[in-house]
């Protein structure tokens, strides 16, 4: 029988057999994913220590790929829908997205499961896919006029609230699409999302906008995305995504004269670093004209 036990960051996976040994790293710091993955890796270890198997099973993609998503459940379910989905496409032979962010996207989660098959000896050479994985960094915002359109015109009112709450606070979506009078508290809303919780401010117009509310929102967050591009398209705004009010409620604040500390704690961004890398390139536009 094997043992498991921890070094560093990870679980590994000691099997013996007549005085030989092999140890396995189980790929994950959760002691209960360990022990899941422990039955299936200690058979592959006897098998080798009796010289009936080598290390790698030599599975092919398809069988790879269901490991690896079985095998990774402590995944939420959108980052696993993800997962199931890209490697879905790949394994029925879609191309690459054209679009440079969602194409490194593909491209890292791809070779992300490959890299866990050679971790886990299920497969002795990965095909890894060449190309950048981290993608263009999107710098999208919206006018003034657009904004204004926006706000008289998207419907039903509820959603109009929504969409203009997500620019007066520049919350994320995950952030702001489900609230109740719990996550209100002394002019800020207690949410949970991306960096965990977190406090974002109401200004007034958030918090007029709250109070004309007869109940808080309850949206689901693909529908929030689907039902936003739906709404834009009818206006004939070219190019918009939810997350652009976020970048557009940032570089606003900046333009306004607002200190890069400040935004950058609206934000809840980690660190003003990240807030500049975000902002100075969008800041390039504004520097008055110069000679040399």
């Amino acid at each position: 029988m094997g043992s498991i036990y921890k070094n560093g960051k990870h679980y590994y996976l000691s099997v013996s057999l007549n005085e030989k040994r092999i140890t396995r790293s189980l790929g994950t710091g959760d002691i209960i994913i360990a022990k899941q993955l422990k039955s299936i890796t200690e058979k592959s270890l006897m098998l080798e220590l009796m010289g009936l198997k080598k290390r790698s099973l030599k599975l092919t993609f398809p069988e790879l790929a269901r490991r690896f998503l079985k095998g990774n459940n402590h995944w939420s379910k959108t980052t696993y829908d993800l997962n199931e989905s890209i490697l879905r496409l790949h394994i029925e032979g879609r191309p690459l997205p054209v679009n440079p962010t969602s194409r490194s996207v593909y491209i890292r989660h791809i070779n992300q499961c490959w890299r866990w098959g050679l971790r886990h000896g299920l497969v002795e050479k990965a095909e890894f896919i060449p190309g950048p994985v981290n993608g263009w960094a999107r710098h999208r915002t919206f006018t003034k006029a657009e904004l204004g359109k926006m706000f008289s015109s998207l419907e039903p009112i509820d959603f109009n609230r929504f969409i203009k709450l997500a620019y007066y606070t520049g919350a994320r979506r995950g952030e702001i699409c489900s609230l109740s009078p719990d996550n209100i508290l002394d002019g800020s809303l207690v949410v949970f999302g991306k960096t965990g919780r977190r406090y974002i401010k109401l200004n007034s117009q958030a918090q007029k906008l709250i109070k004309s509310q007869n109940s808080l929102w309850d949206y689901k967050r693909d529908y929030v995305t689907h039902k936003f591009k739906k709404e834009v398209r009818r206006l004939e705004i070219k190019n918009a995504r939810f997350h652009d009010l976020r970048r557009t409620f940032g570089l606003n604040l900046i333009k306004q004269g607002m200190s890069i500390y400040k935004v950058s704690k609206l934000l809840g961004h980690s660190s003003v670093k990240t807030t500049e890398q975000h902002y100075a390139p969008l800041m390039t536009v504004d520097i008055e004209d110069f000679k040399l």
